[in-house]
């Protein structure tokens, strides 16, 4: 197996600086995650940042006693996730093996996995592929990534995080171990103690590791030792499993003539919103966000008015309740009705997964109190701004300073 894996370091910070672009902070740290007064991690850091200590993962009150002049960025985990999907959908036209995660708190976010085999008769060999690939990724995520190919994950992990920027290291085939040996022993593992235990027994590169008997590293290491040895010798230890694409369901229905009264819209939007629910209920799933799209006749309309109108709206919960995504969507056109008469209405299901079964209780009439409450908020914020619905969340109920009982929630 060949496998190409494309690095983005410090994928989160590059998609934030992205973001704001000209409101991005220059003049002091940067650190991602959240406000300090919030509990949560740090999403990633800028250099400055991280050479006052601020690492990944640590608490952002530790991160503002370690930098309390930093800039802190809130995180935008949907943003950040869409960015990685659309990178998906470009690599998924070269090759269908792709591996990989949209979560942004994964540590492995930032690395993406291509099957590569038997690819040459369509793109070429894989100095050719790797080019091609770069270039398809220049305008969806930020940065040039680092390519890396080898015949294990552990290998191209690897030779990617040891290469420039669109300078793939290409890792001949069998030839895993003899690249891995003179590299620091203390990549095969992400256990700090195992990695202190090899420095003391004097093992400081892979190529030492591997010449040891597999049964001294399981003795010292137990399991762990096994996969020492595996990986310092280029074998494969963990499968590679291509990612399942998101199922996304998608109608469109055209309207003539063109309607400009949201009533008329809103019928079209019953029947579609009807049809695909009834397509998600029929294979047991719910879908977590909708995409509407609405062609405009802009014949007559202000000029520079744009031809087509685009709508996300992420739901409360997954759903595959019709009412409840039509109520929602119409509320969002109700609140931003489109500046021209509608000539096609496309509506577009994403985040399409299994549905989760809920266990009613069977003497409370009011089970579903808490979803209905979560889509009634989603409603209000629509009609009356995000920022006119808060939530609070208890922190301390016996702390002595009432504000120090409850904060507000993101």
């Amino acid at each position: 197996m060949r496998l190409l894996h494309f690095y983005w370091p410090h994928l989160p910070l590059r998609l934030a600086r992205a973001r704001l672009s000209d409101s991005f902070p220059t003049d002091r740290p940067v650190i991602l995650g959240g406000q300090p007064w919030t509990d949560g991690t740090v999403v990633d850091a800028d250099p400055a940042a991280r050479a006052l200590g601020v690492r990944r993962g640590i608490p952002l009150g530790s991160a503002h006693r370690l930098a309390p002049e930093a800039a802190f960025l809130d995180p935008e985990p949907d943003a950040d996730a869409a960015a990685v999907e659309a990178a998906f959908e470009t690599l998924a036209r070269f090759s269908p093996g792709l591996a990989g995660t949209t979560d942004q708190a994964d540590p492995a976010f930032g690395l993406v996995e291509v099957q590569v085999d038997g690819l040459e008769r369509l793109w070429g060999d894989e100095p050719e592929l790797v080019g091609r690939l770069v270039g398809a990724l220049a305008t969806v995520l930020p940065g040039s990534p680092r390519p890396g190919i080898a015949g294990t994950r552990f290998a191209a992990t690897v030779a990617a995080g040891h290469t420039a920027p669109a300078q793939p290291r290409i890792v001949r085939p069998g030839g895993e171990a003899a690249f891995l040996a003179p590299l620091p022993a203390s990549l095969l593992t992400p256990d700090s103690d195992i990695r202190a235990r090899l420095h003391r027994f004097g093992l400081r590169q892979i190529g030492a590791v591997a010449e040891l008997p597999r049964s001294a590293l399981v003795a010292r290491f137990g399991e762990e030792g096994e996969r020492l040895h595996d990986r310092a010798r280029g074998q494969e230890i963990s499968p590679f499993r291509p990612r399942r694409t998101p199922e996304r369901l998608a109608l469109a229905l055209p309207i003539e003539p063109a309607v400009e009264e949201l009533d008329a819209l809103r019928f079209v939007l019953h029947r579609l919103a009807g049809a695909l629910a009834e397509q998600l209920e029929a294979r047991g799933t719910a879908a977590a966000r909708a995409h509407l799209r609405l062609d405009l006749d802009v014949s007559f309309a202000l000029p520079g008015t744009s031809p087509d109108l685009a709508v996300e709206q992420r739901f409360p919960e997954p759903t595959s309740d019709a009412e409840a995504i039509e109520r929602l969507l119409f509320a969002r056109l109700e609140r931003t009705p489109p500046p021209a008469p509608v000539a096609r209405l496309e509506l577009e299901l994403a985040g399409v997964e299994p549905a989760v079964g809920q266990q009613l209780p069977l003497f409370v009439p009011q089970a579903a109190r808490n979803a209905r409450l979560g889509w009634q908020l989603a409603r209000l914020a629509l009609m009356f701004g995000e920022d006119r619905v808060r939530r609070v969340a208890i922190a301390d109920p016996d702390a002595p300073l009432p504000e120090a009982r409850w904060s507000w929630r993101p």
